[in-house]
């Protein structure tokens, strides 16, 4: 833009000091306006960034530290890494608040929920992971960001797992069970994080472990995460 702007500038200047003709008017006013508008334009964007990056630095300070959220590396991700480029345009505004995006096909969950997963699945440089989620983004940038291989797989396209093993798997959603497709690519010892259903239709943050073919679970926090699409039980038939 640099580059763009220095010859229109000068011959501004050169038409101020009148070395152009009356019939150059329209060129001058056209430059002019490029000019303010460019300018504008950069102090607009300098702004929305300065904006961002104070409101990543509110989400560390006044939602993750206070939920307990104390690991380092998961801090440093969230605090680096800009959300408002993997949320919807029309969503650019709520990016860091602690709730729910819609996005295409679900929803985003919030950040304080994802920080608690990934700082339960404590996340290793060199690991393998997984992230199955509506709109894969933002947390493979971060576990990325945190020195890890990331696989992204959306939610709806779950029937087709990409071949393992994985060290975590992250599914961003609230599920009443996990796929034998899932389970069959997270590694022995390797880490589940998800939120699990329970009766009553609360979803709860849980981290699992496997262990041969099993998959044990520690449930640690109530969450508002909403069901994931396709990993839903189908209801029981009553007679």
């Amino acid at each position: 833009m640099k580059e763009e702007l220095r010859p229109a500038a000068a011959l501004i200047d050169r038409r101020r000091r009148g070395h152009l003709g009356q019939s150059r008017f329209a060129t001058y006013d056209k430059l002019e306006n490029l000019l303010y508008y460019a300018h504008k334009t950069a102090m607009i964007g300098k702004a929305e960034m300065q904006d961002d990056a104070r409101s990543r630095r509110a989400m560390v300070d006044s939602q993750l530290r206070p939920q307990g959220v104390t690991d380092g590396a998961v801090l440093a991700a969230m605090g680096s890494v800009p959300r408002e480029d993997y949320v919807p345009a029309e969503a650019r505004a709520f990016a860091y608040f602690d709730r729910s995006i819609p996005v295409d096909g679900g929803v985003m969950i919030p950040p304080t929920p994802l920080a608690r997963l990934l700082s339960e699945a404590a996340p290793q440089p060199g690991e393998r992971a997984l992230i199955v989620s509506p709109a894969p983004g933002y947390a493979a940038a971060l576990l990325t960001v945190m020195g890890l291989e990331t696989v992204q797989l959306r939610a709806a396209d779950a029937a087709t797992v990409p071949a393992g093993p994985y060290d975590i798997i992250l599914i961003e959603g609230a599920i009443a069970e996990v796929p034998a497709a899932i389970t069959d690519v997270l590694a022995e010892g390797g880490r589940l994080a998800t939120a699990l259903l329970v009766p009553g239709g609360v979803a709860r943050l849980a981290i699992g472990h496997k262990i041969g073919l099993t998959i044990g679970f520690n449930r640690f926090a109530d969450s508002e995460i909403p069901p994931l699409a396709g990993f839903t039980r189908p209801p029981a038939f009553i007679f």
